[in-house]
């Protein structure tokens, strides 16, 4: 077998797998049921994947409700992905530990086992090769993100059941993958039985298949898996018009609509605390009880005042000037600063929000005033 090649695992050959990534040393996370979310956790079998858990979402609606079928990774996703793995809230970047009139910078420890993740959703990888555009394709790279992601193992399980906040079709991002992964599986229960058809996308996936039973796939498994996304595809009833909508942003900053959607904002920051591809941080100094030094990075949000603050005050002090920086951001100028679009459709803004507000909604409402022509309207990668 070589990369590339297609085989179908069953149920307990997932199993297998699991135990060898941990076998491999990989610490081994998923998607486990925990405070009545999907959330991410440690595993040691497939008994701790949400067996039999569905996922119900709205705008500013989330909760989850158990079923009766078999099924492991029947639901879309759940409040938080898998950044904070690879880019966490609280960050210790250096110690200085301070006595007897010098100062002595403290090692930090090494980072812990790298990790396997086991049910990524094909919209998180793709929010993983966004932030790999920040931290590692930048001008600075970040050693730590890089170290975390460079060591990692991936493997996504291609989304069935989007929720109603999906919208990673949109954004070519879902429900399918074809790269940025280490093995893409997909969950199959037809007349041939439960089982999940995976593709081998590195040579650590074919380390990993290595004592795990399988078969080859079949002609009769990828009609099956078209069948899946296909149905994925039909069920999405949010969409997002990406064609020119850079361009409609970025010439509409002073349009009536930021004003209105102000107006319901709390700007409380919960749709960048959730977004898996938010960079925003900040680095702090503080002392701790132990008399250490501590320079600490801490996500940040554009939805605070503080994070905009210059000499004199903050460049965004309401609450229409920061709600059209983040969507500006992430819809048009992200474009200009890494080459692609900050948004991979999760929807999780939407369901996170406390009032509802649904960025498709808003980038159609400013679309349908911009008084330009879909023929003329220009394209994303035009939009200067």
């Amino acid at each position: 077998m070589s990369v590339g090649a297609s085989v179908v695992l069953r149920v307990d050959d997932l199993a297998t797998l699991i135990t060898r990534l941990s076998e491999l040393g990989y610490e081994v996370k998923g998607p486990v049921v925990r405070a009545g979310a999907i959330v991410s956790g440690a595993l040691s079998g497939v008994g701790d994947l949400p067996k039999g858990v569905h996922d119900e979402q709205g705008p500013g609606e989330y909760r989850i409700a158990h079923g009766d079928d078999d099924h492991l990774f029947d639901w879309a996703v759940g409040p938080s992905g898998w950044k904070p793995e690879f880019f966490p809230p609280h960050d210790e970047l250096w110690r200085a530990r301070v006595g007897d009139g010098h100062v002595e910078l403290v090692e930090i420890p090494d980072e812990p086992r790298p990790l396997a993740v086991v049910g990524a959703r094909p919209c998180e990888a793709a929010a993983l090769g966004v932030l790999d555009r920040v931290f590692i394709d930048g001008a600075h790279r970040d050693t730590r993100y890089v170290e975390r992601r460079e060591n990692a193992f991936v493997a996504v399980v291609e989304c069935s059941s989007p929720a109603a906040t999906c919208f990673c079709d949109s954004m070519s991002s879902g429900p399918n993958i074809e790269v940025g992964f280490d093995l893409a599986l997909t969950e199959l229960d037809d007349d041939d039985g439960h089982r999940f058809l995976a593709r081998v996308g590195s040579v650590r996936a074919l380390a990993a298949l290595e004592g795990v039973a399988f078969v080859l796939a079949s002609a009769v498994d990828f009609s099956a898996r078209d069948a899946v996304l296909e149905g994925a595809r039909r069920r999405m009833v949010r969409h997002l018009d990406v064609d020119g909508l850079a361009g409609v942003l970025a010439r509409n900053l002073e349009h009536p609509r930021w004003a209105e959607v102000a107006e319901r904002c709390l700007s409380c920051g919960n749709c960048t605390l959730v977004c898996p591809t938010c960079f925003c941080s900040d680095v702090r100094d503080a002392t701790d009880l132990d008399g250490d030094v501590v320079r600490q990075r801490t996500w940040s949000s554009c939805f605070s005042v503080d994070h905009s603050y210059l000499h004199g005050g903050a460049v965004r002090p309401t609450t229409q000037s920061r709600y059209r920086q983040w969507m500006t951001h992430k819809l048009s100028s992200w474009w200009d600063q890494f080459d692609t679009t900050g948004c991979v459709g999760c929807g999780r803004c939407v369901a996170w929000c406390p009032v509802g507000i649904d960025l498709t909604e808003e980038a159609a409402a400013i679309v349908r005033f911009d008084g330009v022509t879909s023929v003329t309207r220009p394209s994303v990668r035009s939009h200067l």
